[in-house]
């Protein structure tokens, strides 16, 4: 985002939620989760071709044993460096990845992922795209139908709706994608970055959607950004991931505040 609506973000504040006596319900539960990736030893084209020598495989882990809960209603972001392994959890939540160990629960909640590069078929159109997601986050095809001219308006892709994903911009992808969620809504939303590609009108306009979506409490809501200000607005609850590992886990405003400590310390 702009530094005008991070200024503006920060400025609207909201009150933090803490679910009413006796109405608590878990929407996500992590216990001990543990992801990991092989990878191939780095190794020169010249040593490829030397007889038996083959590259080795090299493990990285990229969340270690993360463990929280999120009640139903709550707002959540995620914060920390670069590789500290935040997309890999909410991709992890969203069922993309397969946690190594450990266990994932959506307590029978339907999820939906935004994210740039996740989620479309580069070879079909934009409507077609609109379809698909749909299908897979669960809906009936006539529910997709009645919705599409509200999911296309709210796009404002014009006649790129029915070109081939693969000819659209980052920009473009990030409408299409914050479009399907922002009208076929599901109980949880994990948000990667996405607010803040695209242009300045669009940039607004979804984070209003995103704060009359979240205003009712009857979505749970996870978000990965590097936007202090954006955090801070919209979430109640901040995780700060360093290395793969939950470094704390609490109120927005103190997390980030040991957060930024933190990265000052580091330079």
């Amino acid at each position: 985002m702009g530094m005008e609506m991070e200024t503006k973000a920060a400025e609207e504040k909201r009150e933090r939620y803490i679910p009413a006596p006796g109405t608590y319900e878990p929407a996500i539960t992590l216990k001990d989760v543990c992801i990991s990736y092989s990878t191939m030893q780095k190794t020169s084209v010249k040593q490829l071709f030397r007889k038996g020598n083959r590259p080795q495989k090299e493990y990285f882990e990229a969340v270690r044993g993360a463990s929280f809960e999120i009640p139903k209603g709550q707002i959540v972001g995620i914060t920390g460096k670069n590789g500290s392994g935040k997309s890999t959890l909410l991709r992890a939540v969203a069922g993309i990845f397969a946690a190594n160990e450990g266990t994932i629960d959506l307590h029978g909640h339907s999820v939906s992922l935004l994210a740039i590069g996740v989620g479309f078929q580069k070879s079909l159109t934009g409507r077609e795209n609109i379809m698909l997601s749909g299908l897979l986050l669960g809906f009936h095809e006539e529910d997709i139908r009645r919705e599409m001219p509200r999911i296309i308006k709210f796009s404002e892709l014009g006649e790129f709706i029915d070109k081939p994903v693969r000819t659209y911009s980052s920009g473009m992808y990030s409408k299409l994608a914050f479009s399907i969620t922002a009208v076929l809504e599901t109980d949880i939303m994990l948000i990667d970055e996405v607010l803040s590609v695209g242009d300045r009108h669009f940039k607004k306009k979804s984070y209003r959607r995103m704060k009359r979506m979240i205003k009712d409490r009857s979505h749970t809501v996870m978000i990965v950004s590097h936007s202090d200000a954006t955090l801070r607005s919209l979430c109640d609850t901040v995780i700060w991931m360093n290395d793969g590992i939950i470094k704390m886990i609490g109120d927005a405003d103190l997390v980030l505040d040991a957060y930024e400590d933190f990265m000052e310390g580091e330079d």
